[in-house]
Order: structure tokens, then C-alpha cells, then sequence
């Protein structure tokens, strides 16, 4: 393939101006700066995407005229069928009248009692009892996505997807790696170290633009100037997203159109001037001609209620006449903010993000019920379905590997003028299924009709949202507790990773390293038993860090020495923390309690102390040295002191 490049000979560029733009603003264009104006924004969107989803489905030829039929109306149109004036405002009837030989293919339908959507060949003649399906369109527009960022460096690419067929894609740090690689010369440093001093010119006196449909300029001289290095950058960008579609189609079959500009509005304005199959660049020099004349109608968020207001307001829907308007007017008429807006959107400027988080925020599953609907078994028929269309999505979203879940699900009920709706949290702790959606769903509509005047229904709708990552990861407290053969090897790999030449077998060095770093547990008083050097030893033990030490069952053995020389073998099972041996696991699980319950009294009372030694002063020291001492004298078997409770305890009895 020819370079899209001419170079500039030698002797021609020599002493030739300088550029532009500057090196700080090359260096923006590595951050996806909007304010760089070097920037590559495209806008990819699918031709026909519901009509070419069921032409390949289906086989059907290229230049098969087709659309695509809900119930009696039509929501897609491929390009032989526009051929013959066939548009989304027509009837079946009227499209096959003026195309004998047009396909008319029903989307997708859910049918009452069915647990998957599917193609009905009758599904036009059963609106009562079926739902329409988008999912075959939600899927494939899935697969294009990822296609589209694998054809995109990993780290060099901002992917927005805008709607079910259209995708922006800032393009402006892979630019600027390629055009670091294809003139060496801008990774030089800037005269002075001063990123304010102007890039020299583009060593090129024209850019080969190939197939692109090119918006020129009116004035051909200035079109014959030389390029700068915004024109180089949108010649990249272009050349990249002719690969992605190249691409789309020649794995999925897809064609697709794109606009290639330096903002997200004039590439979106850029994908739809040519179609089908076609692609846009709009360079910064012919931003203005390509606006002038336009409607502003057109651009995205003035072809509703502002646009109206607009063209009231100012009598017109041309941008060339509404660019006449003073700045200060705009604001005067339809307030500060949305006149700035106004007069820098018809001029082409547009700072806003290609946002990559590419992540639904929320599902829905509706049906207008036309008759409507009059009990409540009609109405669960139709929850089912909701609910099995939501969880199809919500597995496509990867709910069943625990990546994204939702917290909330929400029932909409409408009769007449009348719309209620109730909204309950969804369980985190146990797997989501479909029957979790169901019952959700049919417990929302019970609290809806005990408040009366439910019926006939009108509408019903069931959404999820409220989405959040999964956490992956965490153990339920079962991985901490071993039993059996587990146990016997976790206690035979400590036994030898703790003995060595230096270490008696009695010592726990585990434990005395702890005793030597005690976190917070150094602002506690220490408590002291009253049974002899081994009790005491093992209670000192707990009071380090009793809660982050993991509840270990292990199996008693004849040969084990250490604190019990003479170990009773009737006894199976013995406690980590204090060596007691019990006579089964469950005397075992109630010990354990115990020393739970006996744990948690003393980090109350540890607690209570610390929170009044910073909180009353030294009345406070004087009543916590008290306790101190008081709770010294006491022995674990005396009955006349812990009766008296202090402030903030409570009695816990011990098994």
C-alpha cells in the first residue's frame, strides 16, 4: 500500500514556518486532554444494526430488502428496502405494497409461559400474550464491542459505547504513540525546555486520505495550503478506524459508517453524512463549512424540547443564521448556562469525555398490556417472564460469576392515570437466580394490590439496578476451621516449620511474636489468673490479639508433649487456645464459644476504659486505675466483685 504521505523535499522545507500548535499541546494529546486541539475522537455506528442482525441470521442476500416488524409497525430498514421508500413510519402493509418482495421479519418475543425468548411466526397476530425480546440485538452488539477494543492496543484505547449501535472512540493516544514513531523528531525536546514553543511543520505537503469521504473547504487556495499536525493526526485516526470496520466486517459480517473528528459532536454528525458503509473526516480547518449548512435540529440534544425552544425563540433552525446571534442574547433568552452551550455548540466546540465505562446501570422488562390484564394471575404469568428476561441479562453481565450483581429491583403497576410503584433490596448473601427475581417481583405486587383499585392493568414493569462489582476472594468462616486429615497435616506442617535447633518444643513462637508487636491491644489492662504458671501463661496469650487467631480443631495425640506431659487419651479433641481437651467436637464448638463470649467482655471493658481515659481527664485515670486494681484482686472463681457491674458492661454467663 502507498504511504498516505508525501514528503516534503528537503530544499522545499527548509526555513518554512513553524507550526501551530506547541509541545505542550502534543503532550496533552498522550492524556486524552479535551482541551488539546490535536485531538481524535470517532464515532463508529452500525448501518441498519436490527435489519443486518436478522440478514445474517437468516442468510439472506446483501441487496434482500428487509425489515424488521413489531407487531404491525416497523423499527428497522435496511438499504435495498429504503430503496423503494420503505421507512420506520410505515405499516407492513404499505412496505409490502410497495416491495412484493420485502422480507418482514418479527423481532424476537417472549410468549406467556415460555422460559427463553424466541422467533414466533405468529408472534405479529399474539400481542396480548407475547413481549417483545431486544436480547439477539443486545448480544450481538456485545460481541462488536469487544471486537472493537481487541483491535485497539490495551493500553491505548477509550471506548464509549453510546447505544445498542454506536460506539465513540478516542483515538488520541494511540495517535500520538504513531505519530511519535513516524517522525522521530517530535520526541525531541522543546527549543529552551520551553513546552510553549511551536512544533516545527509536518515534513509533508500532502496527506492521502484514499476512500475517505473528505469535507472540503469552499476555498480551494487555502485547501491547497499545507498540512499541519492536526490534519496529520485525524489522517491517522482515520486510517485506524478504517481497520476496526475492515475488521467488524470481516469477522461478524457487520458494515458500519464513522465520522472522524476532534470532538465527540461533529464525529457523531460525521458517521451519519455518508452511509452506508462509509467514513467521514471532518478536519478542524472545515469544521465551520461543514456546520453552515446544517439544521441544529440535527445535533444531539437540540432535536427535542431545547431545539424547540430554540427555533422559537430565535425563528430559525439554520446554524448559519442562529451563528449571528450575540453570545449575550443567548443567555439573556434561555439563561447563562444553556446560552454558553448553545453558542459554542454551533460552532463546532464540544469539550465533553468519551467516558469508557461501557457498564449498563440498570435493566428493565416491560409490557403494555393491550387488553389490559384483570387479575392477579394474568399479572404473575407475566412477572415470570420479566423476571426470566432480566436474570438472561443479568447473565450475559456475568452475575453468575459474581462480577456485577444489582442491589435493588423495582415494580412499576399503572391502571388508567394511576402509577404505583414499590422498590425492595435484593439479597447479597446467597446466589442470584431466577426464581430470587420471581418471588422478589411477586412480593413488590402484593404490597400493591393490598392497597386497593389495582385493576384493569394498563402496565407492568420489573427492573433491576443499583450495580455493583462482585467481591471475589473471601472465605466464609469454614475455611478457617479444619477437621480430620486437614487438621493432622495443618498441625504436622506447624510442628515442623516451629521445632528447630534453638526452639524447645514447648515454646509457640507464633504466638511469642505477637507478645512482641500487640498492636492495639497495649492500650488494654493486662489480666492475671490465679491457677498456676501454665493457666496463667495461656490466658496471657488470649489477650494478645485474641481476634485475629484462627479457630484450629485439632486431633489429640498419646505422644504429644509440651504443657501436658501426661496427656488424657479418652479425650479427642483440644483446644489452640488453652490446650483443654474436650470429648467431642460438639463440647469442642461449646468451649470455643466460651472463650468468644469471654473475649468480647474484655474488649468491652478494655473499650470502655480507653474511650473514658480520653474523654474525662484525670477524674477519668483516677476511676480506670480503679477498676484496674479492683479486677487484679479478682480471681476468676470469686463471686463478690463481678456481680457489681461497671457503667457500659453487661453480665455474660459462661458455659
Amino acid at each position: 500500500m502507498s504511504s498516505p504521505f508525501h514528503m516534503s523535499s528537503p530544499v522545499h522545507g527548509t526555513g518554512r514556518r513553524k507550526s501551530q500548535f506547541t509541545y505542550r499541546q502534543l503532550s496533552l494529546l498522550a492524556s486524552y486532554s479535551a482541551s488539546s486541539p490535536l485531538r481524535v475522537v470517532a464515532h463508529i455506528d452500525l448501518d441498519a444494526f436490527y435489519a443486518q442482525c436478522e440478514m445474517l441470521r437468516l442468510g439472506t442476500a446483501e441487496d434482500q430488502p428487509l425489515a424488521v416488524q413489531q407487531w404491525q409497525g416497523l423499527i428497522a430498514v435496511n438499504y435495498p428496502a429504503r430503496a423503494f421508500g420503505i421507512g420506520r413510519h410505515c405499516t407492513v402493509t404499505d412496505a409490502k405494497k410497495m416491495c412484493p418482495k420485502l422480507i418482514a421479519q418479527h423481532v424476537a418475543t417472549w410468549k406467556e409461559g415460555d422460559e427463553k425468548w424466541a422467533y414466533h411466526d405468529d408472534a405479529a397476530s399474539h400481542i396480548g400474550t407475547h413481549k417483545v425480546s431486544l436480547d439477539p440485538y443486545r448480544l450481538e452488539s456485545r460481541k462488536i464491542l469487544a471486537l472493537i477494543k481487541e483491535s485497539l492496543p490495551p493500553g491505548l484505547q477509550r471506548v464509549e459505547k453510546a447505544s445498542i449501535d454506536e460506539v465513540f472512540v478516542d483515538l488520541s493516544a494511540h495517535v500520538h504513540s504513531i505519530l511519535l514513531q513516524r517522525f522521530p523528531e517530535l520526541t525531541n525536546p522543546p527549543p529552551y525546555d520551553d513546552p510553549t514553543e511551536r512544533l516545527p511543520v509536518p515534513p509533508v505537503t500532502a496527506l492521502d486520505w484514499q476512500a475517505d469521504a473528505l469535507v472540503d473547504l469552499e476555498d480551494t487556495e487555502a485547501e491547497a495550503d499545507d498540512p499541519d499536525w492536526d490534519d496529520v493526526a485525524i489522517l491517522i485516526g482515520s486510517e485506524i478506524v478504517r481497520d476496526v470496520r475492515a475488521e467488524i466486517r470481516r469477522v461478524l459480517g457487520y458494515t458500519c459508517s464513522a465520522g472522524v473528528a476532534g470532538n465527540k459532536m461533529i464525529s457523531k454528525l460525521g458517521s451519519g453524512y455518508k452511509k452506508p458503509n462509509q467514513q467521514t473526516v471532518i478536519r478542524n480547518r472545515v469544521v465551520q463549512h461543514f456546520l453552515s449548512d446544517m439544521k441544529f435540529t440535527k445535533i444531539r440534544n437540540l432535536g427535542g424540547k431545547l431545539g424547540e425552544q430554540v427555533v422559537s425563540t430565535f425563528h430559525t433552525e439554520a446554524i448559519k443564521d442562529l451563528l449571528l446571534v450575540p453570545v449575550e442574547q443567548m443567555k439573556l433568552k434561555l439563561g447563562d448556562d444553556t446560552g454558553v452551550w448553545l453558542y459554542n455548540t454551533i460552532r463546532g466546540i464540544d469539550p465533553s469525555e468519551v467516558n469508557s465505562r461501557t457498564q449498563i446501570k440498570s435493566m428493565l422488562s416491560a409490557k403494555s398490556f393491550r387488553p389490559h390484564i384483570n387479575n392477579r394471575d394474568q399479572a404473575v404469568k407475566w412477572l415470570r417472564i420479566f423476571a426470566a428476561d432480566i436474570f438472561s441479562r443479568l447473565v450475559e453481565e456475568g452475575v453468575l460469576e459474581n462480577k456485577r450483581r444489582p442491589k435493588t429491583i423495582n415494580l412499576h403497576h399503572r391502571m388508567g392515570g394511576q402509577a404505583r410503584s414499590r422498590q425492595s433490596s435484593i439479597p447479597q448473601g446467597k446466589t442470584l437466580d431466577e426464581a430470587t427475581l420471581f418471588e422478589l417481583a411477586k412480593n413488590l405486587f402484593s404490597q400493591i394490590i393490598q392497597e386497593g383499585r389495582v385493576w384493569p392493568c394498563a402496565n407492568l414493569s420489573l427492573s433491576v439496578g443499583g450495580f455493583e462489582d462482585g467481591i471475589t476472594g473471601n472465605r466464609g468462616i469454614g475455611a478457617f476451621l479444619l477437621k480430620g486429615d486437614e487438621a493432622r497435616e495443618s498441625k504436622a506442617v506447624e510442628r515442623e516449620g516451629s521445632v528447630g535447633p534453638s526452639t524447645p518444643t514447648h515454646e509457640r513462637p507464633e504466638k511469642k511474636r505477637r507478645v512482641d508487636n500487640p498492636g492495639i491491644q497495649r492500650f488494654f489492662p493486662k489480666r492475671e489468673g490465679s491457677s498456676g504458671g501454665g493457666s496463667s501463661r495461656a490466658v496471657d496469650d488470649d489477650v494478645v490479639d485474641t481476634a485475629k487467631l484462627p479457630i484450629v480443631t485439632k486431633e489429640a495425640s498419646p505422644n504429644q508433649t509440651g504443657g501436658h506431659p501426661n496427656p488424657i487419651t479418652d479425650y479427642t479433641k483440644v483446644c489452640t487456645r488453652c490446650d483443654a481437651r474436650l470429648e467431642d467436637a460438639e463440647a469442642l464448638q461449646s468451649h470455643l464459644d466460651w472463650h468468644l463470649a469471654k473475649d468480647l467482655q474484655d474488649e468491652e471493658r478494655g473499650s470502655w476504659t480507653f474511650a473514658n481515659d480520653h474523654s474525662t481527664g484525670s477524674r477519668s485515670q483516677k476511676t480506670a486505675a480503679a477498676s484496674s486494681s479492683s479486677s487484679k484482686k479478682t480471681t476468676r472463681g470469686s463471686t463478690s466483685s463481678t456481680n457489681k457491674l461497671e457503667h457500659g458492661q453487661s453480665k455474660l454467663k459462661f458455659g
